[in-house]
């Protein structure tokens, strides 16, 4: 791993995989869209190089660097050696972490004209950008592609090329903005250090929603490689007028930095490893990016890519980064009798789009889309709530006196209040009794009395008396068993997603010890408006607007528009300190006198501007600092 590579800055302008973090810091449980934590691919995981160096043999090297005015200094050389713990340089030194470890990098084999890197990943992941920082010089042409289907299929990202044209016959993109080649990583200087940044949402792909087949198309990735295509040497000035042997051309990279997420859609904020995936260990490394989403909204699957068993009464959605409305699963209507359901766009167009869900294999003796109607052969209990499992009682049918349906296997009852199909002159909810009038219960049912008024209703025989016959059955109500939903939206809350950076993880700076705050010799303390941060390739620049001087040493700073210079800016995604454009700060660090320029690093003190920090740093500066 190499040299420094932060704190890099994050407004949308300059960063487009904000989405992704915003989306995740719209509140913690997940309730909106949201992401899991973002980190370095490369962690856990083999890069896999063609070469290395000293693999076969113990190979000399020297590398070469340049002063200020690009004049040679001194080479540094050495021996490469595989055997030798302390002297091989394998691919996992572009991947230990560039804290613990920031001198230690690959080196492909001296005979190597052509390289390839790759990162073969167990599972589809979100790729936000990569940072490369070159221990040799830039090569002069390379090509970094994507796989999306586990390396079947490569396609270009970008071609980088001193000259895309003539290397490539492309357009280069700091005259053509959204071309797919680029000039601005391929020079040589700086001989060692140079980076190169790449990111997935550059224009023309700076979709606004992290989560649309668009977005998806280019950020989801299962493979990833670099393909060195041209060395080149460092073409510094000789310190000396004699002729200089050629400098032998290799490549080495200190970082291999491939930012991304776990692919969640939208509906996870954790992730555990992919079945069978063991993470290889790295020196300093001690989070790895996995693959498998902890789904939220009601989803399910590997990236949260369709529905939970019981919730597909509506189209599976991905979260909306844009607004940050999650598009959470909605479940069916299954009344408590189904485990699982289905989606069918029949059952959704015949609704209006809204409810599309159909019940599988439903439970107590219960059938229908939302397991709403009681079987044949079984009626509802108007004494239990629908939902109970006992719901649908069967049916209790004279087998004598009830009738068989015409279309039907058998006897059934009404599923509604469970009265029975009775046979002519039969009664009774169950069909066990004759109508009064009737008699002879039977299979052919009830014969009708020969009498003036009733008879026997087991003889057929007349009564003499006048009796008043009446049914004393109570009346039977037909009642539904299902009742219609109620149908009704929420406006959803506007929320840009891209306007949030909750990723970054910096340590809340304290204004404390007054003797510590001292002790850093600042050169300048400054309020300041931050008005846009700007990407220049080889380094970043902070356009500001100074509103108070509250100390100035050496260079003469005035109020109004000035340029902050971040020192190194590539390694986290996010500023450490932040620097959000639009707010305004303290910010006490220190002058570069060379250069003219004010420096921001991790030694500054960087805090959002308020009165009372300006009074007390402005007394502490008169009183402890002089």
């Amino acid at each position: 791993s190499g040299a420094a590579c932060s704190p890099a800055l994050c407004s949308p302008a300059l960063c487009p995989s904000a989405g992704l973090r915003g989306v995740a810091a719209a509140s913690s449980p997940c309730d909106k869209a949201c992401n899991p934590r973002m980190g370095n691919l490369a962690h856990g995981r083999a890069l896999r190089t063609q070469t290395s160096c000293g693999r076969r043999h113990a190979e000399p090297f020297c590398s070469y660097s340049e002063d200020a005015e690009r004049r040679c200094r001194r080479p540094r050389c050495g021996r490469c050696s595989g055997a030798q713990a302390g002297l091989a340089h394998p691919p996992a030194a572009m991947a230990d972490s560039p804290f613990r470890l920031p001198r230690t990098w690959w080196q492909a084999a001296h005979d190597a004209l052509r390289e390839t890197i790759r990162l073969d990943l167990e599972a589809a992941f979100y790729f936000t950008h990569l940072i490369m920082v070159f221990k040799s010089p830039r090569p002069a042409a390379m090509v970094l592609e994507r796989s999306q289907d586990f390396g079947e299929t490569w396609k270009p990202y970008k071609y980088f090329a001193a000259n895309c044209s003539a290397t490539f016959g492309l357009e280069d993109d700091v005259r053509q903005r959204g071309a797919i080649c680029t000039s601005r990583y391929s020079s040589p200087f700086p001989c060692t250090g140079g980076e190169v940044i790449f990111r997935a949402l550059s224009p023309p792909y700076a979709a606004e929603d992290p989560y649309s087949a668009e977005a998806q198309a280019q950020l989801k990735i299962t493979n990833l490689r670099v393909r060195l295509l041209q060395r080149q040497g460092c073409p510094c000035l000789a310190a000396s007028p004699a002729p200089q042997p050629p400098p032998a051309l290799h490549y080495a990279i200190y970082d291999f930095i491939v930012k991304g997420s776990c692919f969640c859609n939208g509906h996870a904020d954790h992730c555990i490893p992919v079945a069978g995936f063991r993470p290889s260990k790295a020196a300093g490394v001690f989070h790895v990016v996995h693959g498998k989403c902890m789904c939220k909204h009601n989803t399910a699957g590997s990236h949260c890519q369709h529905c939970a068993p019981l919730y597909n009464d509506q189209p599976w959605q991905a979260a909306d980064g844009k607004t940050g409305a999650p598009r959470e699963c909605q479940s069916c209507k299954c009344n408590g009798h189904a485990d699982t359901c289905h989606f069918d766009m029949a059952a959704w167009l015949a609704s209006g789009n809204r409810s599309g869900g159909v019940c599988d294999n439903c439970q107590h003796n219960t059938e229908g889309q939302h397991c709403q109607h009681c079987k044949l052969g079984f009626y509802r209990d108007l004494r239990r709530p629908f939902s109970a499992p006992d719901a649908c009682k069967p049916c209790s049918c004279h087998p004598v006196g009830s009738a068989v349906l015409p279309l039907g296997p058998g006897t059934f009852c009404d599923p509604s209040t469970g009265d029975c199909p009775c046979k002519p002159g039969v009664a009774g909810p169950r069909c066990d009794h004759c109508l009064p009038g009737y008699w002879g219960f039977g299979p052919y049912g009830c014969r009708p009395c020969d009498c003036a008024r009733s008879c026997d209703p087991h003889t057929g025989d007349c009564h003499s008396s006048e009796v008043s016959w009446h049914n004393e059955a109570p009346p039977f109500q037909a009642v539904l068993n299902e009742s219609e939903p109620t149908w009704g939206w929420e406006d959803e809350q506007g929320f840009s997603a891209l306007r949030h950076s909750g990723k970054c993880e910096c340590k809340e700076q304290v204004l404390g010890n007054p003797k510590v705050f001292c002790g850093m010799k600042y050169t300048y303390v400054i309020k300041t408006k931050i008005l846009s941060a700007h990407d220049k390739g080889s380094h970043a620049e902070v356009s500001v607007k100074i509103k108070k001087v509250l100390k100035s040493t050496k260079l003469k700073i005035l109020r109004g528009k000035r340029t902050l210079y971040p020192e190194s800016w590539t390694n986290r995604g996010c500023t450490c300190p932040i620097l959000n454009p639009g707010l305004e700060y303290l910010v006490a660090g220190h002058e570069d006198v060379r250069t003219g320029r004010l420096i921001v690093n991790m030694k500054s003190f960087v805090h959002q501007w308020k009165s009372a920090l300006g009074r007390k740093v402005l007394e502490i500066l008169k009183r402890d600092c002089n």
